[in-house]
């Protein structure tokens, strides 16, 4: 990074859709200690405040959620000044009454993916063991809820996404094990995207849109990926909206609501293996 290289105290992970979000910005690659990126940033202004976006899966959709680098991701995001992170993503719901359209604010999170790369610090010592309890930023949460029902939209404020490794979809067995447990809702990235943020400092808040029913619930069909997409191109402008107030709403850098915020003080009185970007 260069001392030329445009800043942002807030970032966004999404789809390639969001690409128009902005109305001018600039893009700007990133080096990470993890490889590339899925994409170069984004970075430019949204009603006055300094955003960074990056596609999760890239230009194109090209990689599939357990080959997203999530890593080099957050720490891109990281680098360029990002301490706020809102990651929008389509999930399937295990609840009858959460139909699609509905938005999720999760406080939860149950990880079932494999193969992917947990943690930032796995390299080398000293071990590095983050609090993971509340996964979600509170201060985060908050603003997103206050977003979607000034919206007037449908919104659950509270619930627990199981992250399942994907690309396809669950069975129905599965299903119905992720229903008995009690949890929320099923999506492919919000893991290990979340903890990483964590490892990181950051504040991370998902805003999950509901696209479908998961298979089996409520005597439901199993799931495709065109309905998928369908249900998601007729939501997306609507989500971008909540996308756009909350961003706006979140606490300044320098305000006391963000110095203040326990994410940002996950790693205090850790000794790190290294300097995290500034």
């Amino acid at each position: 990074m260069t001392s030329t290289t445009p800043r942002a105290d807030l970032g966004l992970i999404g789809g390639s859709g969001f690409y128009e979000f902005f109305d001018a910005a600039e893009r700007v690659s990133v080096s990470t200690p993890f490889g590339d990126p899925s994409d170069d940033l984004l970075i430019g202004d949204v009603d006055g405040r300094r955003v960074a976006f990056i596609a999760r899966h890239g230009q194109g959709h090209r990689f599939p959620p357990h080959q997203v680098n999530y890593r080099a991701n957050l720490w891109a995001l990281r680098s360029v000044g990002v301490r706020q992170v809102l990651a929008p993503c389509a999930v399937g719901s295990l609840k009858p009454e959460l139909g699609p359209g509905t938005i999720v604010v999760p406080d939860q999170v149950v990880d079932r993916t494999w193969g992917r790369e947990h943690t930032v610090y796995a390299e080398e010592g000293p071990v590095v063991h983050v609090g993971f309890a509340d996964t979600y930023c509170p201060r985060g949460r908050a603003v997103a809820v206050e977003s979607v029902s000034a919206a007037g939209k449908s919104v659950a404020d509270a619930g627990t996404l199981v992250v399942i490794n994907g690309p396809r979809f669950s069975s129905k067995a599965e299903s119905a094990w992720h229903q008995q447990a009690g949890w929320t809702i099923v999506g492919m990235t919000g893991m290990p995207e979340a903890s990483i943020a964590r490892e990181l400092a950051m504040c991370f808040t998902t805003i999950a849109l509901v696209t479908d029913h998961d298979a089996g619930v409520d005597g439901g069909d199993a799931v495709t990926h065109e309905e998928v997409l369908a249900v998601f191109a007729r939501n997306v402008d609507g989500l971008k909206q909540v996308l756009r107030s909350a961003l706006v709403a979140m606490p300044a850098e320098e305000s006391d609501a963000a110095a203040t915020c326990g994410c940002r003080r996950a790693l205090d009185g850790i000794t790190l293996p290294f300097e995290l970007p500034s």
